[in-house]
């Protein structure tokens, strides 16, 4: 991750996913959802099994966080067509950045802010903690970590600064198409 310097806040990367996959794992062993897709796993524990949706949310989350990041990312060049259905239900990528840095800022503690698909519209909403938008019926093409450990070490308490940093710097706008593609 240190390709993403200085714009991507220093954070335990690798010791944060290993120890998720690593607990989720044995909170697995002998469960329904034992061989089940890792979305399964997050849809069907959510409500149901705490310990292990939590630590299902936030490998899936993470999963996909690392990829809608890159070097040099971020800026005003999306592919065409997300592009057209950003302006279309979100009303242009400046009105969709606001949007999404604001629903960030609002995600009262940890949690996450996100893109989604549903029902065939582009939605920006929130979650706390490892909750995502699958539990709710949609499908995250874009979602940003807000828990304080992701920013802290070079933003401290500035958020909105994390935020807008991510959105200009770091999106990688052609993993978030390919997830569009597959919504």
């Amino acid at each position: 991750m240190t390709r993403l310097r200085p714009i991507c806040p220093r954070k335990p990367w690798n010791t944060t996913t290993t120890s998720i996959t690593r607990h989720g794992n044995n909170l697995l062993k002998g469960t329904e959802f034992e061989g089940k897709s890792l979305e399964e796993i997050v849809k069907g524990s959510f409500g149901k099994n705490a310990p292990l949706f939590n630590n299902a949310g936030q490998h899936y989350n993470h999963l996909h966080f690392w990829s809608w990041m890159k070097p040099n990312g971020g800026g005003d060049k999306l592919p065409g067509r997300l592009e057209k259905k950003i302006t279309e239900d979100l009303g242009g990528l400046e009105k969709f950045k606001t949007d999404f840095a604001a629903a960030g800022v609002g995600q009262f503690g940890s949690g996450w802010a996100w893109l989604s698909v549903k029902n065939g519209k582009l939605e920006i909403s929130k979650t706390p903690n490892g909750e995502n938008p699958l539990v709710h019926g949609a499908t995250p093409i874009l979602g940003v970590d807000v828990w304080e450990h992701s920013y802290y070490i070079d933003y401290r308490n500035r958020r909105p600064d994390y935020l807008k940093a991510f959105v200009d710097h770091l999106v990688n706008w052609e993993y978030v198409d390919q997830l569009f593609s597959k919504a």
